[in-house]
């Protein structure tokens, strides 16, 4: 799959960059470079999806969400 997304942390803070490596109805695997530490609750950017998730998972790189 592999797209560009961003992850949006707060409305005062910049996006930050990741790479959609793959998503379903219940949740997406993000690859995020440089790794940056990133709060529990974020918003993912997707094209004109906006989802409200949760990190349920990190393992280098890369972070699993749930919506």
């Amino acid at each position: 799959m592999s797209s560009k997304a961003k992850i949006v942390v707060s409305p005062k803070s910049p996006a930050v960059d990741c790479t959609l490596v793959d998503y379903s109805a219940g949740g997406a695997c993000l690859e995020v470079f440089p790794m940056v530490t990133l709060p529990d609750r974020v918003e993912l950017v997707y094209g004109s999806v906006r989802k409200k998730c949760r990190i349920v998972w990190r393992r280098g790189i890369r972070i699993g969400v749930a919506f």
